[in-house]
């Protein structure tokens, strides 16, 4: 009878421990922006087999005015656990008071590529002079709404001296990807961050824009002020920061940070 009264009881303890294990899982909310959101698609599943939680995940720019961007999406209140994004959009979403103090951790850094249409002619732009042609060239340019674009449209063309050339054929893409554009024909050469060109089908790489006029990004992750699950949240940049996500990061097309 005591032995019957034990295996009931451990029985019991078992069937507990497992429900306040499944208790314990939560479900988050993320945003990332292109940037990283190859990597945190082949990194998703894995955290989800480790920790027991469930993460649902959406793309949006880290700035601009799109209703999918990170900061319009705060905005609205929508409940969202964690922002991968643009450092220093993330920065801004901080000193606003939109993030958990302390939170954010860096990830990755990026560097701009281009890109032309599969099949296309390939420009050399490894030198700035390379670039400088390939620019002048192209019947039609295209680059991204977020930072890369930001960069390229603002510092870019003045320092390469074709800031007016460039005003009647070069665009900014809102809220789609730039490899998209181009592999379909509405763009002859396109630039965005590395990561983001790469998982365009129909599409081919030329490489890096030269390192005198690179501009590098630190992508970012951080804990939203609203968060239901801080320490899920918590877990899960933790996982993103860690040597497990190396690889992944890498293979993407970024150079991961590690936190020792």
């Amino acid at each position: 009878m005591r032995r019957f009264l034990a295996l009931g009881t451990a029985g019991l303890w078992l069937v507990a421990w497992c429900v306040s294990g499944i208790a314990r899982a939560d479900e988050l909310r993320v945003v990332t922006s292109g940037g990283l959101a190859a990597a945190f698609a082949s990194l998703a599943p894995d955290f989800e087999r480790r920790t027991g939680h469930r993460v649902i995940v959406e793309r949006g720019p880290s700035m601009g005015t799109t209703p999918n961007a990170v900061p319009q999406r705060l905005a609205r209140g929508e409940p969202i656990d964690v922002v991968i994004m643009v450092g220093y959009a993330l920065g801004d979403l901080a000193t606003a008071g939109k993030l958990v103090p302390g939170s954010r951790v860096d990830l990755a850094r990026s560097l701009i590529g281009a890109a032309v249409r599969q099949g296309a002619p390939h420009a050399d732009v490894s030198t700035v002079d390379g670039l400088k042609a390939a620019l002048l060239a192209a019947r039609s340019v295209a680059y991204s709404d977020s930072a890369s674009g930001v960069y390229i449209e603002k510092e870019l063309f003045k320092r390469l001296g074709i800031e007016e050339r460039m005003a009647g054929k070069a665009r900014r893409v809102p809220a789609e990807p730039v490899g998209e554009v181009v592999a379909r024909g509405d763009a002859e050469l396109g630039f965005q961050q590395i990561s983001e060109l790469k998982p365009v089908h129909g599409l081919e790489l030329l490489g890096p824009i030269p390192d005198e006029v690179q501009s590098v990004t630190i992508f970012s992750a951080g804990i939203v002020a609203t968060s239901r699950h801080p320490a899920a949240s918590r877990e899960l940049i933790d996982f993103l920061a860690s040597p497990a996500a190396t690889t992944a990061i890498g293979e993407s097309g970024m150079e991961p940070i590690v936190r020792k």
